[in-house]
């Protein structure tokens, strides 16, 4: 694409969104009389919310903010608190989905968007445009300890709860890899031609049975979407997602689970869902799943797909003897961390799992990576270039050291008693931190440490001066505030969490840069180009295996799905979310709690996140004895944060050695360009500069 067409692109685009717009302002007068409806049901004496949120396509808690009248007597005001996100794939937990960028001006950040995703026909409609004129929500407030006795016996191990090293070995599926769209099927080293009738998980689970007879456990689908087909029928993704797997599979139904395996059931997920079958003698298993859970496609066939994992398994075999590679990649890396627990030594019983309590607290109060879009008039309207640089592999700079030991509560009075040395080493070590900030007078920098914004489990990052606010986060945020090399910002520790240093993730760390370097050197050295492909791809799934691995760590509350026939829809779990309907059925999801799982351990992702957030800012290069980060580039220079990923204005000479946490030049934008306002301007922009940085050769 050249600047001209570029242009003539972003036109065409700014139509779409005034089209936008018209259809915003007409889904505002239906939610108006909705809400409108619902107020006048409440009047009827024997009126429940129960009962009108199947039918209003809400949640309960929905339809009482509507309705206060309606709130049921047992409800509590656990509702205020933060609702669990859907995960890739839950359980046994993957990490979250990348959260979509919160916008951050001078102003109070608007209402994030939903967190489903909308069809290709409406995916702009839910991140382009003005916000709606709906009053924004306000912060939510993040849950504190109890005071006293009740608060320090959350410090504490759940009894009978330990990650244990496993004493069996995983069983290897057999996998096919398929393209939907040309219906190439690769099984082994055979390729084959499938003729897939509609795209239908029966028409693929028929054509693939048919091509191989012995059958196949694990589908992955390498292009295609099939999930997709109906989209433009349904307002979102996820509803076109739910009818493609709830669809009639005849001779097959819905998988239960099979012998250590706990997966069962569809996993519903706007783009990456699992199918999950059996025959209906239970004599076959078999799961559809995307490749996109471990790295992007980019036109490459089923074959190179199938030689990544080949490359993968063969690399991660050089290290772990009875390495497995599982559905996800989250599920890989948390059975690859199982078998680097030690046998011998302090931890040779294993890691205790925290307190049922003390990991609701974590969950609540410990974000993911930074993901923050500045726009005007805290950036120009018009911008001069724009860089993207990128931490190489993150999150393996950050696993050197981990909570571990028996938590110890520290009270502000504790803190405060002790001395200055005291509280540096306290704040250098692993430790969460509840905090009241207050942002100095002369500041003119981004924010530093994240704040609750609006929506479940959203954050910002306030940097306006002289605001002050109460919030949790981690030591190296903390640390970072008060010692950056602007402006010291005032912090106020009220309460606090800290474990001993440990190293329960390092050995498992140095294996997979092991292994991520050597795929990394066959990407880079191989002589047929698609063996180098295969080698990339299969570093970017390392890459996968650490990210979601640690955030698998985090174990977020169990949400169960589920399906009522729209004749019952009284039967609705009163808890439930709706999540879709159509003429036949209703969907649903609610939470179940925290189950007991062996491998959740919320305080080093906590920690890990903390110390890629704090990195982000700035992190020192001993070797060059210099630094690099937002806070080392001039003010208003920043356009955007995501996860791993600085957006600058200006061009930056940090540091780049091919190691973890090193700043990669990704993209770059000679000529200037409009200030992105939604991600998905961002991710356009992101795009056009990583295609005119590979044309003229000049990645560092």
């Amino acid at each position: 694409m050249d600047a001209q067409s570029y242009n003539a692109a972003l036109a065409e685009l700014r139509t779409v969104r005034d089209k936008i717009k018209k259809a915003r302002a007409e889904l505002a007068k239906l939610e108006a009389d909705r809400d409108q409806r619902i107020t006048q049901l409440a009047t009827y004496a024997k009126a429940k919310a129960e009962r009108i949120a199947p039918a209003a396509g809400l949640s309960v808690a929905d339809i009482v903010t509507v309705a206060p009248a309606l709130a049921p007597e047992s409800l509590t005001k656990s509702d205020d608190s933060p609702a669990p996100s859907p995960a890739p794939d839950t359980p046994p937990g993957d990490a979250e989905p990348e959260p979509a960028l919160q916008p951050d001006t001078a102003a109070p950040a608007a209402s994030p968007p939903p967190q489903d995703a909308p069809s290709p026909a409406q995916d702009a409609a839910a991140t382009t445009g003005p916000a709606t004129p709906n009053p924004p929500e306000a912060p939510r407030t993040l849950p504190s300890m109890p005071d006293g006795e009740p608060g320090d016996a959350w410090c504490a191990y759940t009894p009978g709860l330990v990650s244990k090293r496993p004493n069996f070995t995983q069983q290897a599926r057999s996998t096919v890899f398929l393209d939907t769209d040309t219906g190439v099927l690769v099984h082994r080293n055979q390729t084959h031609h499938l003729d897939l009738g509609t795209r239908s998980a029966a028409d693929i689970l028929t054509a693939v049975f048919h091509t191989v007879p012995e059958g196949a456990e694990r589908i992955y689908i390498t292009a295609g979407d099939p999930w997709h087909r109906d989209a433009d029928r349904y307002p979102y993704l996820r509803d076109a997602v739910t009818a493609w797997l709830n669809a009639p599979t005849p001779g097959w139904r819905t998988d239960t689970g099979r012998g250590r395996d706990r997966m069962a059931g569809h996993f519903v997920h706007a783009r990456n869902p699992v199918g999950r079958y059996q025959r209906q003698d239970g004599s076959q298993h078999v799961e559809i799943r995307s490749v996109g859970e471990w790295f992007d496609i980019d036109g490459d066939d089923p074959a190179t797909v199938r030689d990544a994992f080949v490359a993968l398994w063969q690399a991660l075999r050089r290290h772990w003897t009875d390495a497995v590679i599982m559905g996800s990649p989250s599920q890989t890396g948390r059975d690859l961390w199982t078998r680097t627990i030690p046998t011998r030594g302090q931890y040779a019983d294993g890691f205790p799992v925290l307190s049922e309590e003390l990991r609701g607290l974590l969950h609540a109060t410990a974000g993911q990576g930074r993901n923050e879009l500045i726009t005007p008039p805290a950036v120009p309207e018009q911008l001069p270039q724009l860089l993207e640089y990128d931490r190489t592999f993150a999150y393996a700079k950050h696993t050197w050291k981990s909570p571990v030991g028996t938590p110890r509560r520290i009270t502000a009075a504790t803190f405060a008693s002790w001395s200055e040395k005291e509280q540096t080493r306290a704040l250098y070590g692993c430790g969460h931190w509840q905090v009241r900030v207050t942002i100095p007078d002369t500041w003119n920098h981004v924010g530093l440490v994240p704040a609750p914004a609006p929506g479940e489990r959203a954050w910002r990052y306030p940097a306006a001066p002289g605001t002050t606010f109460t919030t949790w986060a981690g030591g190296p945020e903390i640390h970072t505030a008060l010692t950056n090399p602007l402006t010291p910002w005032k912090i106020e520790i009220l309460d606090g969490i800290l474990w001993e240093d440990g190293k329960p993730l390092d050995d498992w760390t140095k294996k997979l840069k092991e292994t991520w370097s050597s795929l990394s050197a066959q990407a880079q050295l191989h002589g047929d180009p698609q063996q180098a492909r295969a080698g990339h791809l299969a570093s970017r799934a390392v890459r996968s295996i650490l990210l979601y691995g640690i955030g698998s760590f985090a174990q977020r509350p169990r949400m169960v799905t589920g399906t009522t026939p729209r004749t019952m829809e009284r039967d609705v779990p009163p808890d439930a979310e709706i999540i879709g309907f159509d003429d036949a059925l209703i969907t649903w999801q609610r939470p179940s709690g925290f189950s007991r799982d062996p491998n959740a351990h919320p305080e080093w992702a906590a920690a890990i996140w903390s110390g890629a957030r704090a990195a982000l800012l700035t992190q020192r290069h001993r070797d060059d004895n210099t630094y690099a980060g937002a806070l080392h580039t001039p003010p208003g220079t920043v356009i955007a944060f995501r996860t791993d990923a600085l957006y600058l204005t200006q061009p930056q000479n940090w540091p780049y050695h091919h190691q973890p946490g090193d700043y990669l030049l990704r993209g770059h934008l000679t000529d200037p360009v409009p200030a992105p306002t939604t991600e998905e301007d961002l991710l356009t922009l992101r795009n056009a500069g990583r295609a005119a940085l590979t044309a003229t050769g000049q990645e560092n």
